[in-house]
């Protein structure tokens, strides 16, 4: 089972004042940095980059998102129109390695404040299975599941790491408070507005954290089945197993050795409900939920909201994820 990492204080401290020295100030006024209403243009890469820019800039900043509605951001394709407005816009706001095209778009763009959410949390390697991790492993060490027999090759990045951090709201604090500092760094004007709105949105997170650990302590069983594995940090900050049917690209097909040792693992580990997202298909959880007589249920991964999403913004569908893992997992 995984157990909670920690992140050492000065860790965060360093990532927060990262972003703000990472950053070089706008010449001139904030007014003159921004569009022509004097706000801030903020182009985020999709989602959960968007909400925080709009959380802590408020009224001072005009957020674009280059991941539309309905759009799964893994397969995103960079439109002419988009690299011209990432090239016009004071702060781009992304999350290195999610998306390919993204990362090459930004690192020609020539914007001088960018600000890379992989660098205000610490990253770590989380593969198809949840199950036989070493969590406990000392910071420095190789990644956990090397030596499992499962397969992990669907990560992301050079180093294999899993950028779904968003999903675990106390790293997703971390970020904000890294982007709060960005924004203050970008905007010195209204620094006061972004530190007190940052303030705001950490105290709220910090409480939907407390929620998902009151609230899955004492669940029958430990272990879900998702069709995408971007549960890793989830599962890890409240000790949950993830198991993936396929990784952390939703399209993959998992191979039929997989299917097989998912059901025995759903026998196993009393599992009842196979979960499928709102952006990608949900054939593959069908078939395995027919072929071992489990229930289907949503867990979104929150990278784009639509008219399906369980919820308005990212509070209410993570709220929405909490009810069905308590569903599914059951209490003792």
């Amino acid at each position: 089972m995984n157990v909670r990492r920690l992140i050492p204080t000065a860790t965060l401290a360093g990532a927060v004042a990262l972003a703000a020295t990472a950053l070089t100030a706008c010449s001139g006024a904030a007014g003159a940095a921004g569009g022509k209403d004097g706000r801030l243009d903020v182009t985020a890469s999709f989602y959960p980059m968007q909400f925080l820019a709009e959380q802590i800039g408020k009224d001072h900043v005009k957020v674009d998102t280059l991941t539309k509605p309905g759009v799964e951001p893994h397969d995103l394709e960079i439109t002419p129109k988009q690299t011209a407005q990432l090239a016009e816009s004071d702060v781009v706001l992304y999350l290195k390695t999610l998306q390919p095209a993204v990362d090459k778009a930004v690192a020609q763009s020539g914007v001088k404040n960018i600000v890379d959410a992989a660098t205000l949390t610490k990253l770590e390697a989380h593969g198809t299975s949840g199950h036989d991790h070493d969590h406990t492993a000392e910071e420095g060490h190789p990644a956990e599941g090397a030596a499992d027999g499962h397969d992990h090759d669907h990560s992301h990045g050079e180093a294999g790491e899993d950028p779904h951090v968003w999903l675990d709201p106390v790293k997703y604090a971390e970020i904000a408070k890294g982007v709060g500092a960005a924004l203050e760094k970008a905007d010195p004007d209204h620094a006061a507005d972004y530190e007190k709105n940052t303030g705001e949105l950490v105290a709220k997170l910090g409480a939907l954290d407390t929620e998902f650990k009151d609230g899955l302590k004492n669940t029958a069983s430990k272990t879900f089945i998702t069709t995408h594995s971007a549960f890793g940090y989830l599962a890890e900050r409240y000790g949950l197993d993830q198991e993936g049917i396929s990784g952390v690209d939703p399209e993959s097909e998992p191979s039929p050795a997989r299917m097989k040792e998912l059901q025995t693992i759903a026998k196993k580990d009393n599992v009842t409900t196979v979960f499928f997202e709102t952006l990608a298909s949900d054939k593959t959880a069908k078939t395995l939920a027919t072929d071992t007589g489990l229930k289907t249920d949503v867990l979104d991964p929150l990278e784009g909201i639509t008219d399906k999403s369980q919820g308005a913004d990212y509070f209410e569908v993570m709220r929405a994820n909490l009810k069905n893992l308590q569903k599914a997992l059951g209490n003792k």
